[in-house]
């Protein structure tokens, strides 16, 4: 019975964390139509695709014991896809400034991963061992990759407007959040656990913001803005899935 619920948990995580990686279609479809990446950043998705990278690893027989953790391969197999989707478009329309400077982030990224894979399969002997050194690098991925919506939350409390966080990014990122918190727990897996508790009070910070001022009067000046602009050098804040989910 606790492996049906654990299965089935992981399978509502899935889902969830589709929802949440979907969300950059819409922006990639407009970068696609005006054949340029404008004042996008492609930051979020690279830091993305290293967390998906390396939770798809986390899930592997190799690190995990057996196929426990297969909901994880799933979905962050399927996050690869479109992340490297994603990071391929926007080098297609880049400018050369632009391909040069992702090209500077994404190869150590791919190397980070790299590296993580070496190490847990010829350096350490052991389930736990492995578990703990990928886990970690997972962690702070997933860390980095949840405190983007900082600069939204700075954004909305000076404007007091919700503009510069949709809605349904906040609450697929809390849905996501919150299902793979309670598939850690059911795992006894503290890595999986953790990014959670990251995750969740930011995505429940978003989710109240937006109700305290979803209806303020948003300024014409303002309502320029959009959620993914680096208008002015301000860092990119969309929220990372495009936050993407820990898993």
């Amino acid at each position: 019975m606790a492996d049906k619920v654990h299965l089935a948990v992981g399978i509502m995580g899935n889902a969830a964390s589709l929802l949440l990686y979907g969300a950059p279609v819409l922006t990639f479809a407009t970068i696609i139509r005006k054949k340029s990446t404008q004042e996008y950043s492609c930051v979020p998705y690279i830091v993305a695709l290293l967390n998906c990278l390396i939770y798809t690893w986390y899930g592997l027989p190799i690190v995990s014991s057996g196929w426990e953790n297969f909901p994880l391969i799933t979905i962050n197999g399927l996050g690869i896809l479109l992340e490297s989707s994603f990071i391929i478009i926007y080098l297609w329309f880049a400018s050369t400034r632009g391909k040069v400077k992702v090209a500077a982030i994404t190869i150590p990224i791919i190397a980070v991963f790299g590296i993580t894979a070496l190490i847990s399969t010829f350096l350490l002997h052991n389930h736990h061992q492995r578990k703990v050194c990928v886990g970690s690098i997972g962690l702070v991925a997933s860390v980095a990759m949840y405190s983007s919506p900082l600069v939204a939350v700075k954004q909305v409390i000076e404007t007091k407007s919700v503009k510069y966080m949709p809605f349904y990014l906040s609450f697929f990122s809390f849905l996501a959040s919150s299902i793979w918190m309670v598939y850690g727990i059911l795992s006894h897996d503290l890595f999986l656990m953790s990014p959670s508790l990251v995750g969740c009070p930011l995505a429940m910070i978003q989710l109240v913001l937006y109700c305290k001022y979803r209806d303020r009067e948003v300024p014409e000046e303002t309502g320029k803005w959009d959620v993914e602009k680096n208008e002015g050098g301000t860092k990119q804040v969309e929220l990372v899935t495009d936050v993407h989910v820990n898993t």
